[in-house]
């Protein structure tokens, strides 16, 4: 059986970034479902946070059809979540142990959509003729290769993003260190009620620059981690023009930064470091991404992940950052998003180019390919109006 495997589509993005809502961009995915058996789609499919969910659900539609009549009814798709998409979950975890102890959550679940959440009943309608089944928080896509979003890792990075920070604040208030999980339900106590609220926020309005990403990237790029470095910048996934502050604000806050990190670290947020540079989020993430195999229990397994939007290993990538440090086998398939940010002058060489898969087949290493190799920068552009 081959399995094709793409993660972080973020259908419904307000930035129009979502590069799948465009049909001469889907048609690069659908011409590589020829010699597949069945596609997984690994979290953050839908874009949440931005607004309702009706909206990012009308957005994604079209991708559903499309992608069922090219499926047909002998072919399957298996959806998972991720942070972006959580709520597409939430009703089931929340009902799994409402009529006494569920047992632990193991690394996969198999579950038909319809015992999940009405939104994953009502996209499984929109793939038929397609069977459709959900896997949660991933599935084994063969007996040595375990797939998931990889939004856990957050849990460990030692980069202080907004997300890193509210987990760190969750395990404060819980009491409970990443050091001390050993699987699925303790990273489930620390997400869940961060992903909750936040996807609360959405559910009827759109969100403002803190919850959407704006903010977040704005300040990465001010920090000096862009590849621009400090200056008028694009908005990345969001796809507006900001200015950095003024470059005597901007010295302060630069300035302040490594003490702010050090503050949250004596606060007991961290263990957290300053450097926000692109090396230092593929690092931290890799490492962080086999923490998560080690406490999950995976062995020395392919893991196929996303979220980071980073894909790899490339050649010129360290061999041993895709290592766990219990010998996991890490995979990033990239995403399907257009940031203008993460782009440089490698052009389609960039690991953040957007198109990129992970094809397992009956055997072997996966493989990672970019159906968008090729293409022009300016045919991602969210269009105008």
């Amino acid at each position: 059986m081959t399995t094709l495997i793409i993660s972080d589509l973020h259908l419904g993005s307000n930035s129009r970034a979502d590069l799948l809502r465009r049909p001469e961009l889907r048609e690069a995915l659908l011409a590589a479902l020829g010699g597949v058996d069945r596609v997984l789609l690994l979290g953050d499919v839908l874009e949440l946070r931005h607004g309702p969910m009706r909206e990012a659900m009308a957005a994604a539609r079209p991708f559903f059809e499309g992608l069922g009549r090219a499926l047909g009814e002998h072919r399957e798709l298996l959806i998972t979540a991720g942070n972006h998409d959580h709520a597409l979950i939430e009703p089931w975890l929340a009902a799994r142990g409402a009529e006494g102890d569920p047992g632990p959550l193991k690394p996969e679940q198999l579950l038909e959509p319809a015992e999940v959440s009405p939104a994953l009943a009502l996209i499984a309608g929109w793939c038929s003729p397609a069977r459709v089944r959900v896997a949660y928080p991933g599935m084994w896509v063969r007996e040595d290769v375990y797939a998931m979003h990889g939004h856990y890792l957050d849990c460990h990075m030692t980069v202080p993003t907004l997300e890193r920070l509210s987990m760190g604040v969750m395990a404060r208030l819980l009491r409970r260190g990443p050091s001390s999980f050993q699987g699925a339900d303790d990273y489930e106590a620390i997400g869940s009620p961060v992903f909750a609220w936040r996807d609360a926020v959405a559910r009827s309005e759109h969100t403002g620059a803190a919850l959407n990403g704006i903010a977040t990237v704005n300040a990465w790029q001010a920090l000096g981690g862009g590849p621009g470095g400090a200056r008028t910048a694009p908005g990345g996934s969001v796809g507006l023009t900001r200015l950095v502050p003024p470059r005597a604000r901007l010295k302060a806050i630069r300035r302040a930064f490594p003490l702010a990190v050090g503050a949250l670290n004596r606060a007991g947020f961290g263990p957290l470091r300053a450097d926000i540079s692109s090396t230092e989020l593929r690092r931290a993430g890799l490492e962080a991404m086999g923490e998560v195999a080690a406490r999950m229990g995976l062995g020395d397994a392919y893991v196929v992940f996303g979220h980071t939007h980073r894909a790899g290993p490339f050649p010129a990538d360290e061999p041993t950052e895709w290592r766990g440090r219990e010998g996991a086998r890490l995979i990033n398939t990239g995403s399907w998003t257009y940031s203008s940010i993460f782009m440089d002058s490698s052009g389609s060489e960039s690991p953040y180019w957007p198109g990129g898969c992970v094809i397992v087949g009956p055997s072997g290493p996966p493989l990672l390919a970019r159906l968008l190799r090729g293409r022009e920068q300016e045919e991602f552009r969210p269009p105008r109006g």
